[in-house]
């Protein structure tokens, strides 16, 4: 048994088969399908190759939850291939980092390519905030370099469209309840959590502290970079679109 998921046997079906609908479920009609078994063994042999093994399937959304209300996003399905292939920089994830109770955040992007991190101290956490605190990081990067970036269905990215206009960068969403379409920022986000831990208060921090935390993880060396630093790494590609551009 391979242990996966049904979003995963989902995704990789996508994937695999892209022109063969017959090969085609979502994981919800895969879940659907355990747990409208009646009573029995078949029901509890099925069940126990889930990973969380539970006896009733848990709503779809959580109480309050309001994702799928983000006005004209485009699917991840729809993003160029060389983004996933990572050879082509300037394509970022984004997510928010929470702190206590949910209370403050702080947004984190990461380059695909080098793994660069970057951390934006953010005005609010409502929509505008959250996009004006990406938008003022980003903005200092290349635009050659700031191609797209990838989000998951939190209703706190509805006004993408504002990053779009102001940066000319594409947005994409990744599926609802799939984070390894975000691997990169999933997985710094738990780097991170040595600085910046759950409990605490992350609206006490200023946008230099955020600065040094950041310099802390682009310093060091990282096995998938052939240990190269993700500043290392970031420096040869802006050195290589210098020179393309012949400046």
């Amino acid at each position: 048994m391979l242990g996966w998921s049904p979003q995963q046997i989902a995704a990789r079906l996508r994937r695999d088969y892209p022109q063969d609908m017959r090969r085609r479920i979502s994981h919800e009609t895969i879940y659907c399908s355990i747990y409208i078994i009646p009573r029995g063994e078949l029901r509890r042999l099925l069940i126990g190759c889930l990973r969380q093994h539970r006896k009733r399937r848990r709503p779809r959304y959580r109480s309050g939850e309001r994702r799928g209300q983000i006005p004209n996003r485009t699917p991840i399905g729809l993003r160029p291939p060389e983004v996933e292939t990572r050879r082509v920089p300037g394509h970022w994830e984004g997510h928010l980092l929470k702190g206590r109770a949910n209370r403050s955040a702080v947004g984190t992007l990461v380059e695909r390519t080098t793994r660069l991190v970057l951390l934006a101290r953010l005005p609010a956490l409502d929509s505008l905030g959250v996009c004006r605190g990406f938008a003022g990081k980003l903005a200092w990067v290349p635009a050659l370099l700031r191609q797209s970036l990838t989000y998951d269905q939190g209703r706190e990215m509805a006004r993408h469209e504002l990053l779009r206009k102001r940066l000319r960068l594409q947005t994409y969403f990744a599926d609802a309840h799939s984070p390894w379409q975000r691997a990169s920022c999933e997985n710094t986000n738990g780097l991170l959590r040595q600085y910046l831990p759950k409990n605490a208060d992350l609206a006490r921090l200023s946008q230099r502290e955020l600065n040094v935390v950041a310099a802390r993880l682009n310093n060091r060396p990282r096995k998938t970079l052939d240990w190269m630093t993700p500043n290392e790494a970031w420096a040869a590609q802006v050195k290589s679109f210098n020179v393309a551009l012949g400046t």
